[in-house]
């Protein structure tokens, strides 16, 4: 395929640039958000149709923010993106979409982010502006601080979490939200490691931070999350705030799931060479997908029925 330069006019038709730019937007990365119906779900909130509408409704404007930002990033990176062995087959790097059609995009989805997250309530769309402002700062500089690079992907997750609660106006719980924190940590540390490992010696010049790391660093730094991550769901299922909410100590058999499924996660990345997109593991790796249907199945169980799961 023939290189372009990045300012070079493309002729394209509209078909073309209609199916670039929704490749570009990466409707497949929106499973990230479903995080916003965090709030809904441990609050026993699913036989509530007015609190089931608002968590759908900020599941799509944290979908129109994300693409947004997909596109940002992408039309900052089209260079660095056409070195990288995966990132250049994406339609902006093989010039499959054009600039201005991306341009005009990336502006019409912040547009209806802000007016989406502005019109279900303005503590959600401080949140909304928050993850925006971060992630822009990512794009053009923090992706190249080493460790806050992967700190500031990881407060995107907290941050959907957190919106799933202000939406429907419930408390947050302080360990789901550490846990979140640490489970996102292990997945960015995960994924930079994939990164090092794919591009070598070559690495460096696709994000300046990888030369900072090392794959034994970042071993060590998954494996303080890994255990983080676990002690903290721990405390959450058995603290007093959640028992009192699920009204029994039934969230307590949940953790195997969670242990299983942050270990599947760790074998994936040592033994089969995975890691470099989340979403992709959890959709193709049979084991992970599957595990995390039996937690969203024994967590309902545990929630909506809890005359079942009285211990002692």
């Amino acid at each position: 395929m023939r290189t372009l330069e990045i300012n070079e006019p493309v002729t394209l038709t509209l078909t073309q640039n209609i199916k670039g730019l929704l490749v570009e937007m990466r409707p497949q990365e929106w499973a990230k958000n479903l995080l916003v119906f965090s709030g809904v779900i441990f609050s026993k909130s699913l036989t509530d149709p007015h609190n089931i509408l608002l968590s759908l409704l900020g599941f799509a404007v944290f979908c129109a923010a994300s693409s947004a930002i997909y596109l940002f990033n992408d039309l900052c990176d089209i260079r660095a993106d056409r070195e990288h062995p995966v990132k250049c087959v994406r339609p902006l790097a093989s010039g499959s979409l054009n600039i201005n059609v991306a341009r005009a995009g990336m502006v019409a989805l912040f547009a209806i982010a802000a007016v989406g997250s502005l019109a279900l309530s303005h503590a959600f769309a401080v949140i909304i502006a928050i993850y925006i402002a971060a992630c822009l700062a990512y794009s053009l500089k923090l992706k190249h601080v080493v460790i806050l690079d992967v700190v500031i992907i990881a407060a995107g997750f907290v941050l959907r979490a957190i919106s799933g609660a202000v939406l429907i106006e419930v408390e947050v719980s302080e360990w789901l939200i550490l846990c979140t924190s640490m489970v996102a940590l292990l997945v960015g540390f995960g994924k930079r490691r994939h990164e090092l490992a794919l591009l070598q010696g070559a690495a460096g010049n696709h994000r300046s931070s990888l030369n900072d790391y090392s794959i034994e660093f970042l071993d060590s730094i998954m494996a303080i999350c890994s255990g983080a991550a676990l002690i903290t769901y721990a405390l959450y299922t058995r603290a007093d705030e959640t028992v009192a909410r699920v009204g029994s100590h039934g969230m307590l058999i949940t953790i195997p799931f969670v242990v299983y499924g942050i270990f599947r996660y760790l074998f994936l990345i040592h033994r089969r060479g995975e890691g470099g997109d989340p979403v992709q593991i959890l959709f193709r790796d049979r084991a992970t997908l599957l595990n995390l249907a039996l937690w969203i199945l024994t967590v309902a169980a545990v929630i909506y029925f809890p005359r079942i799961w009285h211990f002692g």
